[in-house]
Protein backbone atom coordinates (compact mmCIF):
# COMPACT_ATOMS: atom_id res chain seq x y z
CA UNK A 1 0.00 0.00 0.00
CA UNK A 2 0.94 3.23 -1.02
CA UNK A 3 0.45 6.31 1.17
CA UNK A 4 0.49 10.35 -0.37
CA UNK A 5 0.82 13.52 1.44
CA UNK A 6 0.56 16.42 -0.43
CA UNK A 7 1.53 19.79 0.85
CA UNK A 8 2.53 23.24 0.09
CA UNK A 9 -0.79 24.80 -1.16
CA UNK A 10 -2.21 28.30 -0.12
CA UNK A 11 -3.17 31.67 -1.18
CA UNK A 12 -0.98 33.41 -4.03
CA UNK A 13 -1.85 36.49 -5.86
CA UNK A 14 -1.83 36.46 -9.70
CA UNK A 15 1.79 35.89 -11.53
CA UNK A 16 2.80 34.48 -7.68
CA UNK A 17 4.75 31.43 -7.40
CA UNK A 18 3.91 27.86 -5.11
CA UNK A 19 5.72 24.66 -4.90
CA UNK A 20 4.03 21.14 -3.90
CA UNK A 21 5.04 18.70 -2.39
CA UNK A 22 3.69 15.13 -2.49
CA UNK A 23 5.37 12.50 0.20
CA UNK A 24 4.87 9.11 -0.37
CA UNK A 25 5.49 5.79 2.47
CA UNK A 26 6.50 3.54 -0.44
CA UNK A 27 10.15 1.64 0.06
CA UNK A 28 9.57 1.19 -4.25
CA UNK A 29 8.88 5.29 -4.47
CA UNK A 30 11.71 5.49 -7.59
CA UNK A 31 10.04 2.00 -9.52
CA UNK A 32 6.69 4.45 -9.19
CA UNK A 33 5.02 6.92 -11.90
CA UNK A 34 4.25 9.70 -10.13
CA UNK A 35 1.31 12.50 -11.37
CA UNK A 36 -0.47 15.69 -10.35
CA UNK A 37 -3.79 15.94 -10.95
CA UNK A 38 -6.40 19.32 -9.90
CA UNK A 39 -10.36 19.81 -10.15
CA UNK A 40 -11.67 23.17 -9.47
CA UNK A 41 -15.40 23.23 -7.73
CA UNK A 42 -17.60 21.95 -10.51
CA UNK A 43 -14.92 20.80 -13.02
CA UNK A 44 -13.71 16.91 -13.74
CA UNK A 45 -10.83 16.32 -12.49
CA UNK A 46 -7.88 17.72 -14.96
CA UNK A 47 -4.49 16.14 -15.83
CA UNK A 48 -1.52 18.74 -15.05
CA UNK A 49 1.59 16.87 -15.31
CA UNK A 50 3.10 13.16 -14.64
CA UNK A 51 6.93 12.19 -14.49
CA UNK A 52 8.55 9.00 -15.64
CA UNK A 53 9.63 6.70 -12.13
CA UNK A 54 13.56 7.33 -13.24
CA UNK A 55 12.77 11.23 -13.69
CA UNK A 56 13.92 11.05 -17.34
CA UNK A 57 10.40 11.73 -19.29
CA UNK A 58 7.89 14.49 -18.09
CA UNK A 59 4.91 14.94 -19.65
CA UNK A 60 2.36 18.16 -19.23
CA UNK A 61 -1.31 19.21 -19.59
CA UNK A 62 -1.38 22.11 -22.06
CA UNK A 63 -3.03 24.47 -20.05
CA UNK A 64 0.04 24.45 -17.38
CA UNK A 65 3.06 23.77 -20.23
CA UNK A 66 5.66 26.72 -20.05
CA UNK A 67 4.59 27.48 -16.32
CA UNK A 68 4.83 24.62 -14.68
CA UNK A 69 7.61 22.32 -13.94
CA UNK A 70 7.14 18.41 -12.37
CA UNK A 71 9.95 16.83 -10.79
CA UNK A 72 11.35 14.34 -7.90
CA UNK A 73 13.75 13.05 -5.75
CA UNK A 74 13.83 9.74 -5.33
CA UNK A 75 16.02 9.68 -2.38
CA UNK A 76 13.54 11.39 -0.36
CA UNK A 77 10.22 9.61 -1.76
CA UNK A 78 8.82 12.99 -2.84
CA UNK A 79 8.14 14.48 -5.93
CA UNK A 80 7.10 18.61 -6.43
CA UNK A 81 5.31 20.66 -8.37
CA UNK A 82 7.13 24.23 -9.49
CA UNK A 83 4.22 26.82 -10.54
CA UNK A 84 4.83 29.99 -11.98
CA UNK A 85 2.88 32.47 -13.61
CA UNK A 86 -0.25 31.13 -11.36
CA UNK A 87 -3.22 32.46 -12.63
CA UNK A 88 -7.02 32.71 -11.15
CA UNK A 89 -8.01 29.93 -12.96
CA UNK A 90 -5.31 27.57 -11.69
CA UNK A 91 -7.43 27.78 -8.25
CA UNK A 92 -8.31 24.17 -7.62
CA UNK A 93 -7.71 21.56 -5.08
CA UNK A 94 -4.40 19.34 -6.33
CA UNK A 95 -3.77 15.94 -6.13
CA UNK A 96 -0.89 13.75 -6.32
CA UNK A 97 -1.56 10.32 -8.11
CA UNK A 98 1.30 6.89 -8.44
CA UNK A 99 1.01 4.08 -10.57
CA UNK A 100 3.39 1.31 -11.23
CA UNK A 101 2.44 1.03 -14.81
CA UNK A 102 0.27 3.61 -15.54
CA UNK A 103 1.85 6.43 -17.04
CA UNK A 104 -0.36 9.53 -18.89
CA UNK A 105 -2.95 12.12 -19.00
CA UNK A 106 -5.29 9.75 -18.01
CA UNK A 107 -6.66 9.54 -14.26
CA UNK A 108 -6.19 5.44 -14.00
CA UNK A 109 -3.37 5.93 -10.95
CA UNK A 110 -3.82 3.06 -8.40
CA UNK A 111 -3.00 5.65 -5.80
CA UNK A 112 -4.04 8.96 -4.83
CA UNK A 113 -3.56 11.71 -1.67
CA UNK A 114 -5.90 13.50 -0.08
CA UNK A 115 -5.26 16.90 -2.37
CA UNK A 116 -3.91 20.20 -0.93
CA UNK A 117 -5.90 23.54 -2.19
CA UNK A 118 -4.51 26.13 -4.18
CA UNK A 119 -6.39 29.49 -4.71
CA UNK A 120 -4.42 32.28 -6.78
CA UNK A 121 -6.70 35.64 -6.27
CA UNK A 122 -6.56 38.44 -9.34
Amino acid sequence: QVQLVESGGGLVQAGGSLRLSCAASARTFSSLHMGWFRQAPGKEREFVAVIMWGGTRTYYGDSVKGRFTISRDNTKNTEYLQMNSLKPEDTAVYYCAADVSHFGPQPAYRYWGQGTQVTVSS
